[in-house]
């Protein structure tokens, strides 16, 4: 049997994986020169491989249609993907929230154990491939056509189809498209009958209101912070974390705020709340403290500094890149001598830090998301195979399709367990 898989990220790669074991002649089109051109970036560029959670947990981590992946999970696990590296010779290790990296920190060694792996099973990838459309007839899938640049930096085009028997679309999401995501899947299944859901930003920093504030702070890492977002116009909580964030000129980003996103995209009338500013990103600096402890730590900070003026005390318990703007926040003279503060003051200093607020104003631009939501519909895929219920020999894999879930390896493992599926799939029933 003959398999074209559209797409050489993580889904593509699997598909064509499982496909070739299965004896398959199995091709990948790539339209950039190179596959795993997001692969690459991955993970800061250390690859955060997949999760080391039990696998039966996976669905919860997935806000985006989890239950549809159930099959996929039980068919390609997170451990299968851990043994198929160490078969290839690349270990791995487990970090804070069960995060899976290669002991090599390096997202390219997992590039290239996963194209060592195509060309040992003889799979023929083809580059520079922009697919245009799928040939189908009588609601069976017969081939693909593509464009071809003759050469490297020809601009010669020219059209060329291969026959296939079937054919898997891991075109990924919209996200990155300098990496090759531009939602060209999604189009040419809707060109042949398929709902596609809007595709949104899932895992995306957020833009904030206090653009002053931000750009003061900009840069600035925090580290085991507790964060909130609340729905002020129903002084309701939407979402609360710990972990890591990063203060950007726009805004915020990083671990705990990506997670965020995902919810908060979610979220009922979210449009109009933003507009409203009624969505409040509270940050708790020490998390670790009641207010009772921290304000222990404060005194005990001013004791030290008793003769100095307030700006020039809480150089040990903030950042250098904070200070400045806790202390307009704490309404306290700068100038002031730490010894003339009162109980008040010192006590609404320990609730500035304690709840840290800013209003999230909008999502970053979609093509900064870590991965999107929308995409194919799940109801018109069969989750057992990943087989379009509409068109016979059509299957789909990764991103393209409606599915997605939080940061920490989650995203990948929904790549290689669709992508696997689909290629074990691709055989005569």
């Amino acid at each position: 049997m003959k398999v074209v898989i559209v797409g050489g990220g993580p889904a593509g790669m699997l598909s064509a994986i499982m496909s070739a074991k299965e004896n398959n002649e199995t091709i990948i089109l790539e339209k950039m020169n190179t596959v795993g051109k997001k692969l690459r970036i991955t993970g800061k560029g250390r690859c955060n491989i997949t999760n080391a959670i039990d696998i039966g947990e996976f669905i919860n981590n997935i806000p985006g249609n989890g239950k549809f992946l159930y099959s996929a999970f039980k068919n390609f696990t997170n451990q299968d993907i851990i043994n198929l590296l160490k078969e290839e010779g690349l270990e791995t290790k487990v970090e804070r929230g069960n995060r899976v990296f290669p002991v090599t920190d390096s997202a390219q060694s997992v590039v290239d154990v996963l194209v060592k792996k195509l060309k040992k099973l003889g799979v023929k990838v083809i580059t520079n491939a922009e697919v245009t459309d799928i040939l189908v007839n009588q609601n069976k899938v017969t081939g693909v056509e593509y464009v071809a640049r003759e050469n490297k930096g020809n601009t010669d085009k020219k059209i060329e189809i291969i026959d296939a028997d079937k054919v898997i679309l891991a075109t990924g999401g919209v996200s990155y498209p300098l990496t090759g995501s531009t939602g060209d899947g999604q189009k040419i299944a809707k060109r042949h009958g398929h709902n596609i859901k809007e595709v949104k930003p899932a895992l995306v920093p957020m833009e904030c209101y206090e653009k002053d504030m931000c750009m003061e702070m900009q840069g600035l890492s925090l580290k085991n912070v507790a964060i909130k977002l609340t729905d002020k116009e129903k002084n309701k909580k939407i979402y609360e974390d710990f972990g890591e964030m990063l203060i950007a000129h726009f805004g915020v980003t990083g671990p705990v705020i990506i997670s965020s996103s995902s919810h908060l995209i979610r979220y009922k009338n979210i449009d109009e709340l933003l507009k409203m500013h009624k969505i409040e990103l509270s940050i708790d600096l020490k998390p670790a403290l009641s207010k009772e402890k921290l304000d222990l730590r404060i005194r005990r900070d001013f004791e030290e500094n008793k003769n100095k003026s307030f700006k020039n005390s809480l150089n040990k318990l903030l950042p250098q890149k904070m200070i400045n703007v806790i202390i307009k926040l704490s309404k306290i003279n700068p100038d002031k001598k730490v010894n003339e503060i009162t109980r008040e003051e010192r006590e609404y200093l320990g609730e500035v830090i304690k709840n840290l607020k800013l209003t999230i104003s909008k999502f970053r631009p979609i093509e900064e998301a870590i991965v999107t939501s929308g995409g194919i519909d799940v109801k018109e895929i069969n989750p057992k195979t990943m087989e379009s219920k509409l068109i016979e020999g059509l299957y789909f894999a990764g991103e393209i399709i409606d599915v997605d879930g939080y940061t920490g390896g989650f995203n990948l493992q929904i790549a290689y367990s669709t992508g696997a599926t689909a290629g074990m799939s691709s055989k005569e029933n």
